[in-house]
Order: structure tokens, then sequence, then C-alpha cells
């Protein structure tokens, strides 16, 4: 086992991956930029070391993070995920460098961060892929060709990227032009290609994706499966555990072919497979492999026991799978919701700033992930995401209402979240028959369906003083 890891990457994600070590007996080491020197993984991690320069930057020097480890003599590293979670280039000079990166292969990393790629590659190994193009475009000619074959409405998407950046769906023909340019410049700024693969877009599926662990010597096992339906311009919001309305036959159909699939490849350590699912017909379709840690790995820990964050060291260290796929039980349902200092009212514009209140819920079944505190301030480099608030019950109905609960007494005061929205999607009958695809949220805004508040309620000091002046009043004070 290892004796020390770096860990780079930097908030909630970095106090997870220190609390893990810390259960294995292993000493963490963090990295923070200027911007985050009173973070909270700073304070947690038995060692923290400074990157000067850009906030960004920071975190993206993999040169410079992969000589510290050397210099303070950290066996591995792990990324958590974003910034250098899925490059090839640091993976490969972590080995080059005698460092263990906690993470699959660079060669999987080249293979499924190129989406044309791995599109072919589970094609190959048995797992149906939306229509499409097998390789990626730069021609709009060829695209419009593509196109009037596959048939309108179409979806483009940046080959060598994700989270939404380069992705536009064309539903005529005249759109395609002006689309197809908006979407390679996007991508071209972003991830530095701007080649683009065209799929058939399907309409209103759920987003299921499927949690797997293989080890250095075959075994693969799945941990289930997520619905990350509710999403908004392609970025995740909630996330759970398992779906509530998959027909018991498609889930068993993508379960088992996502592992046999990731046999044939010889798959190593956490990842995850996304589906594309129509309901109605049956159908499902692979679209793409992520090679990390999910932001959303919470929630199927908390319905299997299993702790994935350790498992990737474990894995990383040279230790085989400690379950066979028999061991694994399903308990339940767990949803998680990502709590970001946006502001739902202005277009969901991130909001950093001062934190002048923060009150986490708790009680049974509630789990939350979280890098700050009250009067921490957000710095306006990074993901919105402050924290995750993940709960869990032995049923849906249960579920929902422990999520109710929990989310009314999440404060936080100084910067706007989207809690308030959260509370509404939570009472809403669609959400608790498990009746949503992946353009529920983006109908429920656009039709005006929820009314949430976010600067409504008093601050907390307002409201001490208003009851100290009706005590006082009472007593005649």
């Amino acid at each position: 086992m290892f004796r020390k890891i770096l860990v780079a990457n930097r908030g909630e994600i970095a106090v997870r991956i220190i609390r893990a070590c810390r259960e294995l007996g292993i000493e963490s080491a963090a990295i923070y930029s200027e911007a985050d020197v009173r973070s909270l993984h700073v304070k947690k991690a038995d060692e923290a070391y400074l990157i000067s320069g850009d906030p960004i930057r920071a975190y993206l020097d993999y040169v410079k993070i992969v000589d510290l480890a050397r210099q303070i003599r950290a066996d591995a590293i792990h990324p958590g995920y974003g910034f250098l979670a899925e490059n090839a280039d640091f993976a490969r000079y972590c080995r080059k460098r005698g460092i263990t990166f906690i993470g699959p292969t660079p060669e999987q990393i080249d293979t499924f961060g190129d989406k044309v790629k791995a599109k072919k590659v589970m094609e190959e190994a048995g797992l149906p892929v939306v229509p499409g193009v097998a390789e990626p475009i730069t021609d709009i000619d060829e695209a419009l060709s593509v196109a009037r074959e596959i048939g309108f409405p179409v979806i483009l998407k940046a080959a060598y990227g994700g989270g939404g950046r380069g992705m536009r769906i064309v539903w005529k023909e005249e759109e395609l032009k002006p689309s197809f340019e908006s979407a390679y410049r996007e991508a071209e700024a972003f991830f530095g290609k701007g080649d683009i693969f065209i799929e058939k877009y399907l309409d209103n599926p759920k987003h299921i994706e499927v949690q797997v662990l293989g080890d250095k010597y075959g075994n693969i096992i799945h941990l289930g499966e997520r619905d990350c339906s509710i999403q908004r311009r392609h970025q995740k919001l909630i996330e759970i555990a398992p779906s509530p309305a998959l027909p018991k036959d498609i889930r068993m159909k993508i379960l088992g072919n996502a592992v046999r699939a990731l046999m044939k490849v010889g798959y190593e350590n956490a990842g995850t497979l996304e589906f594309l699912v129509d309901t109605k017909t049956g159908d499902y379709y692979f679209i793409e492999m992520n090679t990390r840690l999910q932001v959303e790995h919470t929630i199927t820990e908390t319905i299997t026991g299993v702790d994935i964050v350790e498992m990737m060291i474990r894995i990383a260290a040279g230790e085989p799978l400690l379950y066979l796929q028999s061991d694994i039980g399903f308990r339940g349902y767990a949803i998680e919701f990502r709590i970001n200092a946006e502001d739902p009212k202005k277009n969901f514009a991130p909001a950093p700033g001062k934190l002048t209140a923060y009150y986490s819920p708790g009680g049974p079944g509630v789990r939350i992930d979280a890098g700050v505190y009250k009067d921490y301030i957000i710095p306006p480099f990074y993901d919105s995401m402050i924290a995750k608030m993940t709960v869990w019950g032995l049923t849906w109905e249960k579920t929902v209402a422990r999520a109710r609960r929990a989310l009314d007494e999440f404060l936080i005061r100084g910067v706007p979240t989207n809690i308030s929205l959260y509370r509404e999607i939570t009472r809403d009958p669609d959400f608790l028959k498990g009746e949503f695809g992946v353009k529920f949220l983006e109908e429920k805004l656009r039709t005006n369906e929820y009314d949430f508040e976010i600067e409504g309620e008093k601050p907390l000091e307002d409201v001490v003083l208003a009851i100290s002046a009706a005590l006082a009043a009472h007593y005649g004070l």
C-alpha cells in the first residue's frame, strides 16, 4: 500500500480523497493555488503545498505537480475529477517519473478520451451506439451529407471534449451550417481541436450511466446504474441510483453488456459508461466513457456500501478487487443534489462571494460532501459547485420525502444557490413518478412551472433581531 498520496485537485473532491487516505492509514498531501489559501482541503490534508502563479493553471501544470510529488516522496497521485483527471499525458508523465497514477492506464484514457474512437471500440466490444459518423468531421459539406443520411434532428458534439461545450442540436437542414461553425469554434477554443462528430438526436431519452471497477488481473464488476437525466445545458444537476423508472429487462441488459464490453478491452480502475435510453422502445445506446471518478459516485456508494475512492487506491496499488459481482447488493434509493453558487433567476450565472452563513442538514440518510464553511470566500476562478447533498431511503417515496426535508434545512447566505430550485423539483409530481428525461428541467423552466425564490428569505441576523425585539416588547424591556 502507498505511504503518501498527493491529491491533484481542490474543493470537496480533494476533501473526499483525503478522508479515504486517512481511513487507509495513508498520508495525504494537498496542493493549492494562491486563491485557495483558505480552502478546506488545505486544512484537512496532512501536508499542503502552494503552486504559485495563475490560479487555474496551478492545477493544470502536471510537470510541476509530479515533480513536487517526487520531492515530498509521495508514492501516488489521485487526480479526482476535472482538471487533469482524464489527461493521458499527465498519467504518462507520472509513469515516466515513477509515480503511480490512481486511475486507468494512459492508453485507456487516450482511447476513451476520443469520443469517436471510444464509440468504435465499444461497438466492436458489443455495445449498440447511436447512428452517426465513425470519424470526426471538420468540413461543413461532409457534415451536411452525413446529416441528410442520418436524418434530422441531429446533434453535433466536440470530438475531444465534454460538459456540453461544442454541442449543438440541429432540427432542420438550414440550421446546420451556422450550428456547425459555432460548435467548431467553441470546441477549438476549449479543447484545442474543433473536430466535430454527428449523431442522430434522440428526443428526451433517459441518461443512464453504469459505474464499473476493474483490477489489474482482468476482473470487472458493476455497481449498478445511475439516472442522470435531470440536467441543464448538458450539465448534470440531480443524480439518482438506481433509476426509479428504468424497466428491469433494460437494466439487466445494460449492466451485463457494460461489464462484458470492458472485460474485452481489459479496463482498469474506476470508470463510468454513459448511455441514452429510449424507455418506450427499450433501445439503448452507448455515448461515452468517463475514465475517472464521477461527481455522483456518492449515490452508488450509498446504495452498495462500496467505497469507490478506496477501491481506486487499492487497485492502483496492485490489489485485486475485494468483491465478486455476487457480493454486491443494492439497498434502497439515493439522490445527489449538486449545490452550486449560482443564481437560477439570472440564467444560472455563477455567483462567487463570501458565505455569511452555512448550515448543512443532517439526520438519518443524509450525507454532505462540501469544500466550504461559514465566512469562506468562494473564488471566481473555478466550477460553481460548492457542495453535494446525498440522501438515502429504503423506498423511492421515502427518499424523496427525506430530500425535501433536508433541502428545507439547508441554509446558505451570502451568495445565491440553486437549493430553492431543488425544493421545487422534489415537490413535482412528475419527479415523484420518475417520469423525466434529459429535457425535463429545460421544459419546466421554459414553461415557468417553478416559482423559486432566491432573495426572498430574510438574512439570519434579521430574524434574530426580530425575535429579540418581539421578546423585549413582550416583557416590557
